[in-house]
């Protein structure tokens, strides 16, 4: 995007409001803000909010995701599970959060990943049951989250998501796709 698509603004509100809003109004008990490079931008924009929101600095952000997840569980206390949430997934419906909580509650320790499907692919946000920490925690440079997924394909539930769990704003023409779709569902 050639600047911090994260403080890009749509209908008003930048997109880091958008994830943080959701999951404030869902039944996450504690959220976790990893930042990686030039912190300050979105600290600053986060601080605010800081009654249920904590934020940690990775400083090996330059490793991926798997780094940034690494950090965040670094940081979580007793959770039954953690929940991977992308900062520019742009349509986060709280509801749909809770129903993943719900899943993996109701599934009596058979579910220990609870992740979305739209039109066969998988998307985020991912749930994690707390007996992946470690496994996580543990991973390889070599390795990724996906593979995690893969060792414990047998305990994975999929529920069905929208276009939006399959989506990130990585480039202008998705920026374009989600102005639209803001404006659309606004008429």
């Amino acid at each position: 995007m050639g600047k911090n698509k994260l403080l890009l603004k749509l209908g008003g509100k930048r997109l880091i409001d958008y994830i943080l809003d959701a999951l404030e109004d869902s039944k996450v008990d504690e959220i976790i803000v990893v930042l990686g490079n030039r912190p300050w931008e979105i600290a600053d924009v986060v601080k605010p909010r800081l009654n249920r929101i904590r934020i940690v600095v990775n400083e090996r952000y330059e490793e991926g995701m798997t780094s940034s997840f690494k950090t965040g569980l670094k940081q979580i206390g007793r959770a039954d599970a953690a929940l991977l949430v992308l900062g520019d997934q742009l349509i986060l419906d709280p509801k749909f959060v809770n129903g993943m909580i719900k899943q993996m509650e109701t599934s009596r320790g058979k579910a220990l990943i609870v992740s979305p499907i739209y039109k066969g692919k998988k998307g985020h946000p991912v749930l994690f049951s707390k007996e992946l920490f470690n496994e996580i925690l543990n991973l390889e440079e070599n390795e990724v989250i996906r593979d995690v997924i893969h060792r414990h394909g047998d305990s994975l539930l999929t529920i069905e998501g929208d276009k939006w769990t399959v989506m990130d704003i990585d480039t202008p023409k998705d920026f374009m796709e989600a102005t639209q779709h803001l404006e659309e569902s606004a008429l």
